[in-house]
């Protein structure tokens, strides 16, 4: 077995030596932290409970009570975790996650679903040995429903860990998912529970694999659509560990750190569990994912001496080396290869009301905006819960009974971003599209990401319409608008894009290999020829086509597309291109992504916020939701609701369709 971990046992090891030194350390006035932190960052695990043993034969004292009266906060809590052994201080995670009034479900779902049988039973037996109780009884009663019958499960420990694979029962598991899921009114989770909680990892690879040609949807998406809550979490996050334990570390890593402030508990308990058996894969796992060395992750979000033992945990910089992993490669290939397989049934959150009644819709509506005052909410019930097609059948009632326009009625009752969301409500698919693209033009300033976002995600027939729909509003072509208001070789890649041309259709497997060589070659070449091929293929092939592409590409190149992209370009080139990636691996995810940054830190991106909600809405924003909940770890409901106000927020909400 190859060694993958940071920390080893130190050569020429002396406990009574090291013991010493940390008696000393913490000897007097004060305390020498660096001598502490680079003793026990050097000593692996097995070596620090030898240097336990020691201390209370030399000096008659616990060492861990001394490292907890000697030392404080964070720095304190990462030292003496460290000083336990590894089951120990899982079961005192568990103790922690299961105490108090709430319970830490992100915990039980982390440990219980990486863990191999070895290291679960050794927990069971330290928390028995430390609490005096038994953990089963004590997650029984803490948790509910089948997320609690799937932990009860894994913490029997009784995965099988032979290795054998039954090529039979690969299908038959693989059916059994299927028929217990996908292909029924409601879900048979008993089948679930049993098949991803009792079959080896090597079996379930195989089960995903074939799952994936019978659903023609990944194992993760069938998850997403079928389960819900924590036990969703659960099952995902088991299907993360069976396809690769360093990336779903790498996740939850990123996770702990991004955005404000540090789920710093995390951030401990992973650093210190994985620092003997995977930490370096896990490293390479989170340069692949996010672009930057989980080593400059750490140095941007700590400080002090926490900061400096969390480094030493670490390793290493992997920014310095600055090339792709073999390991990633690997990674990366499967991912595409996983992407190319999958069929997502995209699902939306507004949908055409029943009994449906245009004349009375438009009566109300006028009620509504009649004399003093102006009811919202009767408003946002009727625009919000209706679909676009039923909209435009309420704008004609409604001149047709009323001989008024309706947009220009809701335009003078109305104000601000509610008026702008209700508007955009209310415009045909097109001609919101249309004056998205204007707005992101009009003015001083251009909003190139709201133009790559419009240009990038839209089929060819809705480019078509989108154009028809500007030129009859502006009396001016979108694409003389795009080429007055871009340059370069950004305004080539969207005036490509703005001919509704993309191939559509399957993989042409001969092809996507030969087009992936091309990609391949063009990376040696300069800039302009790079660009230029890059938009000959990227800009006008179909999306199942480009994920063999980009498949292939990592075959010829050992990198992901991803890296090259942000690697070898720059400004709004690299924005596009790397857009139509992510687009291409999976557009839910690059909306909820979008929909993220509109929100998050100081101020909103109403505009951004408006664009995808009324958007997608009708096309995938409950698969959104779901991307958005798994990444953030936040659900779109929650994000919402505390980024906006009022009315607003009211209609954003029923958009939104539902909390996760």
């Amino acid at each position: 077995m190859v060694f993958k971990g940071t920390i080893t046992d130190a050569p020429d090891f002396d406990p009574s030596a090291d013991a010493e030194v940390l008696y000393n350390a913490m000897k007097g006035i004060g305390s020498d932290k660096d001598a502490i932190l680079d003793l026990v960052t050097s000593r692996s695990n097995a070596q620090r409970q030898e240097i336990i043993a020691a201390y209370k034969c030399n000096f008659g004292k616990d060492l861990i009570d001394d490292l907890k009266y000697e030392l404080t906060g964070k720095f304190e809590r990462l030292i003496v975790s460290l000083m336990r052994t590894p089951a120990y201080h899982d079961a005192k995670e568990i103790n922690d996650a299961l105490k108090g009034a709430g319970t830490n479900e992100k915990c039980l779902i982390e440990i219980l679903a990486s863990r191999n049988n070895k290291q679960i039973h050794d927990m069971v037996a330290a928390y028995k040995d430390v609490y005096g109780r038994d953990m089963e009884e004590d997650v029984i009663a803490d948790t509910s429903g089948h997320f609690k019958k799937m932990l009860v499960v894994l913490l029997q420990g009784t995965r099988d860990e032979s290795g054998v694979v039954d090529a039979d029962l690969v299908g038959q598991d693989a059916q059994d998912l299927y028929d217990a899921g996908e292909a029924q009114w409601g879900t048979d989770e008993a089948k679930f529970i049993m098949i991803l909680g009792n079959r080896s990892v090597v079996h379930l690879r195989m089960v995903f694999d074939a799952y994936e040609k019978i659903a023609e949807t990944s194992i993760e998406n069938s998850i997403k659509n079928e389960l819900s809550g924590d036990f969703e979490r659960l099952m995902l996050a088991v299907v993360q560990c069976v396809r690769s334990v360093p990336m779903f570390f790498a996740k939850c890593l990123y996770k702990s750190m991004k955005g404000l402030g540090t789920a710093d508990n995390t951030l401990i308990r992973i650093m210190i569990s994985r620092s003997e058996i995977d930490m370096l894969d896990i490293r390479e796992c989170f340069r692949l994912s996010y672009e930057k060395s989980l080593y400059n992750m750490i140095m941007d979000d700590t400080s002090g001496d926490y900061k400096r033992t969390l480094l030493n945990l670490c390793g290493g910089d992997d920014d310095l080396a600055g090339e792709f992993f073999p390991e990633a490669a690997q990674i990366a290939y499967k991912m595409w290869e996983t992407s190319s397989m999958t069929k997502v049934q995209l699902r939306p959150t507004v949908r055409p009301a029943p009994n449906f009644d245009p004349s009375a819709d438009a009566q109300a509506l006028r009620k509504a905006m009649k004399g003093f005052g102006t009811d919202e909410d009767a408003i946002i019930d009727i625009v919000a819960r209706r679909s676009n097609a039923q909209r435009q059948e309420i704008r004609q009632a409604f001149k047709s009974l009323l001989g008024r326009d309706l947009i220009k009625d809701l335009k003078s009752e109305l104000s601000k971003n509610l008026e702008r969301l209700i508007i955009g409500l209310m415009l045909t698919p097109a001609e919101f599209d249309a004056k998205m693209m204007r707005k992101a033009m009009e003015g001083a300033g251009t909003d190139e990401h709201a133009l790559i976002e419009i240009l990038v995600t839209r089929s060819n027939e809705e480019i078509c319409a989108m154009n028809i729909a500007y030129q009859h509003a502006y009396k001016k072509s979108l694409e003389e608008a795009v080429q007055s208001d871009t340059s370069g070789h950004f305004c080539r890649i969207l005036v490509s894009l703005l001919q509704g041309a993309r191939e559509e259709g399957p993989a042409d497997l001969e092809r996507a290999n030969a087009d992936a060589e091309e990609l391949a070659k063009s990376c040696n070449a300069d800039s302009d020829e790079m660009e230029m091929k890059f938009m000959s293929i990227l800009c006008t092939r179909s999306f199942p086509h480009l994920r063999k592409v980009f498949q292939e590409f990592v075959r010829y190149t050992n990198k992901d597309i991803e890296q090259i992209i942000k690697k070898e370009m720059s400004g709004d080139v690299k924005n596009a291109y790397y857009a139509i990636v992510c687009s291409v691996k999976n557009q839910p995810s690059y909306f909820a992504d979008r929909l993220y940054k509109a929100m998050k830190g100081l101020g909103t991106d109403d505009r951004a916020l408006i664009r995808i909600m009324v958007s997608r809405c009708e096309i995938d924003l409950f698969n959104i939701r779901k991307e958005f909940k798994e990444t953030h770890d936040v659900s779109l409901h929650e994000f919402i609701q505390g980024d906006t106000s009022g009315d607003y927020r009211k209609t954003l909400l029923v958009l939104c369709g539902g909390e996760d």
